[in-house]
């Protein structure tokens, strides 16, 4: 008798987005779900290491890698601009639609810039001012604005990379992601490498000279706005519900609470207490494609539980500071210095990197 050939119905999954969670949820689903036909829907064709972008404005490192190198084989790779998503299928700006059984949604975070500012938070963003401070010449000065880790990795790296520069830093209160030895290490830091620090917020720049909410001003050549907030639209725009930060509200296993079939995982998901940070978004994708995998294979899915271990920044290429968290994301006193903590940093990036790459990670 003639053997009865199995047949395995095909899974369509739609990923948008190709930061750390979409890559990292793209490449574990291939691995974990057999049946997945897997398309990722990015706006350019590389992977961004955005871990790595005051590098690429420094000049002293590359952020970007070929998205197809970051893929594995099987996962179709689009380079596009999503308008829509819902109702099974994805739309894109060119008019062209993705049908899907399951799709994750993971755009990202996004900047709004003050006029007269170039952001630094975003590929396109860091490009225009890793050439913008090239061309400056000895004696300018740069006014970094945003007092997180983004300002501090940016104002850090530009001040090592270029010591014929100025650089200030600008914040309500620098540093204040960190608190006790840690704080102090960061802050110190950053003036040993030469960066004036200024405790106070930008009110306008739109002319060359940055104006502060004190009435102080300063003449300025390059402003680089290095604060990170809100998310791309794409969620609020399908009709999503979403929270006051644009986030896509989701339940205990990181689905859309309109849509089970829309997975929402990194900065742009409104899971209670998470922060924008790669470190939250690995987590999440991975968690979400082992529920995906779950639900094929006919099992309940498990509830995400958010946890933190520690905050860290790199202070130029040889120096660090990492400050250990409770799961909560409350600061412990305890931190690291020294090339302890720059080690740790270093393979926390790399990290970050390999475990998008190779679909690992929990």
């Amino acid at each position: 008798m003639a053997k009865i050939a199995k047949t395995t119905k095909t899974t369509k999954v739609v990923v948008v987005g190709a930061g750390y969670a979409g890559t990292l949820a793209a490449n574990r689903i291939a691995k974990k779900v057999r049946s997945a036909e897997i398309t990722v829907v990015n706006p350019r064709p590389d992977f961004v290491e955005r871990v790595r972008l005051h590098q690429q404005v420094a000049g002293t490192g590359a952020a970007a890698t070929p998205l197809a190198s970051m893929l594995r084989a099987g996962i179709t790779a689009r380079v596009g601009t999503v308008d829509k998503i819902g109702d099974g299928s994805v739309t894109l700006e060119d008019g062209t639609g993705l049908d899907f059984d399951y799709a994750f949604l993971a755009v990202g975070s996004t900047v709004r810039p003050m006029p007269g500012t170039v952001p630094v938070g975003t590929w396109e963003g860091a490009e225009l001012a890793r050439a913008a401070l090239a061309a400056l010449p000895a004696g300018s000065t740069v006014t970094v604005v945003g007092g997180g880790a983004t300002g501090i990795e940016t104002a850090a790296e530009v001040a090592e990379a270029r010591p014929d520069l100025r650089v200030r830093i600008v914040g309500p209160s620098v540093a204040d992601i960190f608190s006790h030895r840690a704080h102090r290490h960061v802050r110190s830091g950053l003036e040993r490498l030469g960066v004036d620090i200024v405790d106070d917020t930008l009110t306008d720049a739109s002319d060359g000279t940055v104006r502060l909410r004190s009435g102080a001003a300063y003449a300025c050549d390059l402003t680089l706005w290095a604060i990170v907030s809100g998310v791309p639209d794409l969620a609020a725009r399908s009709g999503l519900r979403v929270d006051a930060d644009g986030r896509a509200l989701v339940d205990a296993y990181l689905r859309s609470i309109d849509d089970e079939r829309i997975f929402v995982v990194g900065d742009c998901a409104a899971v209670p207490g998470a922060r924008f940070a790669c470190a939250i978004a690995s987590p999440q994708a991975a968690h979400a494609a082992d529920t995906l995998a779950r639900l094929t294979e006919g099992r309940a899915p498990e509830p995400y539980a958010l946890r933190y271990l520690a905050r860290a920044v790199t202070l130029g290429r040889k120096k660090a500071v990492a400050q250990f968290t409770r799961p909560d994301d409350t600061l412990r006193p305890a931190s690291l210095t020294g090339r302890t903590a720059t080690v740790l940093k270093e393979l926390a990036s790399r990290g970050g990197r390999y475990a998008a790459r190779t679909g690992s990670g929990s």
